[in-house]
C-alpha cells in the first residue's frame, strides 16, 4: 500500500520548512509549532528513511547530499499537493459550465464571442470538451453542448440553431486569378479543397453537385485535411475552393477574407442544435450560456 511507503505528512512539512530556511527555529517559527516540535520532526523522518538528512552544527544546520535530493522532491511533491489542493477548493466555490462543441464550432464560431459571455458572466469558470466524436461531446461531464446532426439524442433536449446550408467560398485572390464563375460546370473545374471523407460525416464536394444535378467526373483536389478550420484556412490562403458551411464562415465572408463565387447553395436535414442533458437539473450557468447563445443567433450577432 502507498500509505506504508510514504513518511507522516507532518514530518514532510516540517523536513520542507528547515530544509528551505536551513533553521530549525525559523522552521518552527513558520509553522506556529516549538522548535522542539520542529527537531522531533525531523528525527522521526530520519529514523524512518534511516539516513541523516542534516548535518548540526552549534546554532546551524545543513543538508546532506542525500537531504538536498530529497529535498527538491519533497519540495516540488508539497507545491503540487498544496495547488491541487487550491484548484479543488475553488471549483467547488467557483460555478463552473463545461461545454462540449466540435472543433469547427470551438475554433469559428464559439472562441471568437467567448470574452463577450465571460463579460457577463465574470464569475463562472468555463471548461470546454472539444470533440468531433458525438459520443465525447454527450459524455457525463457535458453540461450544454453545440453539436451538428438530426436533433435526436436520447436523453438529451435540444433547441435548432441554423440549418445546414452549404455553398462554395474562396479567397478574393482566387478568384481573381480563375475569373468570374458563371455556372456549377465551371466550377468544377477548380481546385477543390476536401474534408477527409473517412474522418467526416458531412457533406463533400461529389455530394453538392449531385445535389445540383451534376456528376462530378473528376475533382481536382489540390490539398484534402482532415480538420475543417484548418481546411477554411487553406482556402483563405488562396490554395482553392472549399465547402463554407453557413454560421461556421460568416465572420470570414463579412471580414472579406472569404467570397462567394457563385449564389449556389444546399440545404439538408441537417442543422446545428443547442442540447443538454435530461438527468440533470439546468443550472443558472447553463440557462446563462443557453440564453446568450440563443440570442448571438437571435439578433444576428452571429451570422446574417
Amino acid at each position: 500500500m502507498l500509505k506504508s511507503r510514504l513518511p507522516p505528512l507532518d514530518n514532510l512539512i516540517a523536513f520542507e520548512a528547515a530544509a528551505r530556511l536551513l533553521s530549525f527555529t525559523k522552521a518552527a517559527h513558520e509553522l506556529n509549532v516549538t522548535q522542539a516540535a520542529v527537531s522531533q520532526q525531523i528525527r522521526n523522518l530520519e529514523q524512518g528513511l534511516g539516513l541523516k538528512l542534516f548535518e548540526r552544527a552549534h546554532r546551524a544546520v545543513r543538508l546532506t547530499s542525500a537531504g538536498r535530493e530529497y529535498q527538491h522532491t519533497v519540495s516540488a511533491s508539497l507545491r503540487h499537493l498544496a495547488s491541487a489542493t487550491g484548484d479543488i477548493r475553488l471549483s467547488q466555490s467557483q460555478p463552473r459550465l463545461t461545454i462540449a462543441c466540435d472543433q469547427s464550432i470551438a475554433a469559428l464560431l464559439l472562441l471568437p464571442r467567448l470574452s463577450a459571455f465571460k463579460a457577463l458572466y465574470r464569475d463562472v469558470s468555463l471548461r470546454m470538451i472539444v470533440s468531433d466524436s458525438i459520443a465525447d461531446c454527450l459524455s457525463d461531464e457535458t453540461q450544454v453542448a453545440v453539436i451538428h446532426g438530426t436533433g435526436d439524442w436520447p436523453g438529451y433536449s435540444s433547441r435548432r440553431l441554423f440549418k445546414e446550408e452549404v455553398f462554395p467560398v474562396c479567397s478574393p485572390a482566387y478568384l481573381a486569378q480563375t475569373g468570374p464563375i458563371a455556372n456549377a460546370n465551371e466550377l468544377a473545374q477548380c481546385d477543390l479543397l476536401n474534408l477527409d471523407d473517412e474522418q467526416w460525416d458531412w457533406m463533400n464536394w461529389r455530394v453538392w453537385f449531385n445535389s445540383k444535378g451534376m456528376d462530378l467526373p473528376f475533382e481536382r483536389r489540390s490539398l484534402e485535411v482532415n480538420n475543417y478550420p484548418l481546411l477554411i484556412e487553406a482556402a483563405k490562403a488562396g490554395h482553392g475552393m472549399a465547402l463554407g458551411w453557413r454560421g461556421l464562415v460568416d465572420d470570414a465572408l463579412q471580414q472579406g477574407s472569404l467570397v462567394c463565387p457563385i449564389d449556389e447553395t444546399v440545404e439538408t436535414d441537417f442543422a446545428y442544435y443547442l442540447v443538454w442533458p435530461d438527468r440533470y437539473e439546468r443550472t443558472a450557468e447553463v440557462e446563462g450560456f443557453s440564453s446568450w447563445f440563443r440570442a448571438c443567433w437571435d439578433s444576428n450577432k452571429i451570422h446574417g
